[in-house]
């Protein structure tokens, strides 16, 4: 796994990179050897937030935590990564025995726009089609509340979302009259 560093209004130390390798070292059986690390530390008045995103096969794994150590909260990022790989394990598996791992789409970063309403953040979505199942998979894998994906089944541009009771709901268009 190759794994690269980026540091927020802090200097990291050769023991903490040390100690991500070792942390991310559990998962090289589960990720193939492209898979590639980026680990953000940004530093904050009174916290420190880690930020680990793996990418392999077009899969996401993200996982965030902040706390007043920056090893703390590495600690709890691998915790959040090994819970999500638990979790979709059987999910993952019959996706990667059936070969639609290659359907499954991830973000993808772009820079900032500035605009009026002032964007803090942009991001183009590859939009190929997949399952709603899949979509919620991914959506589940990123960490986010929604993801956006194109229904195999009808073609269209959906949304997948957690409601506040846990549950999901799916957003499709319609046209008004």
């Amino acid at each position: 796994m190759n794994i690269t560093y980026t540091a927020r209004k802090v200097t990291l130390r050769d023991n903490f990179k040390q100690r991500v390798e070792k942390k991310l070292k559990k998962f090289d059986k589960i990720f193939s050897d492209d898979a590639t690390a980026n680990v953000v530390v940004t530093l904050d008045k009174n916290s420190q937030t880690v930020e680990i995103t793996i990418r392999d096969n077009q899969m996401v794994y993200r996982a965030e935590k902040t706390m007043l150590e920056m090893n703390d909260a590495l600690d709890k990022c691998i915790d959040v990564l090994g819970r999500q790989l638990r979790k979709n394990k059987s999910r993952l598996e019959k996706r990667l025995r059936s070969g639609s791992i290659e359907e499954l789409t991830a973000p993808v970063e772009e820079p900032v726009v500035e605009d009026e309403f002032e964007i803090v953040r942009t991001k183009s979505i590859p939009v190929k089609p997949i399952s709603v199942e899949e979509a919620i998979l991914q959506m589940n894998m990123v960490g986010h509340k929604f993801y956006m994906f194109t229904d195999a089944d009808s073609g269209e541009i959906n949304v997948v979302y957690v409601r506040d009771d846990g549950a999901y709901g799916l957003l499709r268009p319609t046209v008004d009259e």
